[in-house]
């Protein structure tokens, strides 16, 4: 299970031309799912997840989890984070987790953020056309991998 992190000031999702779900300061994250994930893999990103230390304290280091800042989280569902270019130029995809795999897993993944994050948790349609808007706050983007454990 894959996940990149942004930190944003402000970020939203649109679903057939209709804002679907909106969030201001907090992180924005992207989720691919592959074939071999398990719940272990969510709960380990999860963890990760809160207690990243990328919000800036009262000097300016970054030092503070989300929610030491209270932030809200927007979840996205991507599979082309599975995304495998070493042939050619066209992305396989071979390793990303079917809708019948991915679909509880992100559904699982969202919950446990609702568990952990003091602020909301909102999220975009699994498997739909999204355009995904962001202003990202820093610039800050954090890539994690579950298999890898980085």
């Amino acid at each position: 299970m894959r996940v990149l992190v942004q930190r944003v000031s402000q970020a939203s999702v649109h679903v057939g031309g209709k804002v679907h779900a909106s969030i201001s300061q907090g992180l924005l994250v992207f989720v691919g799912i592959e074939t071999a994930d398990v719940d272990e893999d969510a709960n380990w990103l999860v963890h990760k997840v809160v207690a990243l230390r990328i919000f800036s304290d009262m000097d300016g280091t970054m030092n503070l989890s989300l929610n030491e800042v209270k932030g809200q989280v927007l979840v996205i569902s991507q599979f082309t984070l599975h995304a495998k270019t070493k042939k050619g130029n066209r992305p396989s995809y071979i390793k990303a987790a079917n809708p019948e795999i991915a679909i509880p897993l992100y559904e699982y993944f969202i919950d446990r953020l609702q568990h952990e994050v003091q602020g909301s948790v909102k999220a975009g349609v699994f498997g739909a056309d999204m355009k995904v808007g962001l202003v990202n706050d820093g610039p800050v983007t954090i890539w994690l991998d579950s298999k890898s454990k980085e």
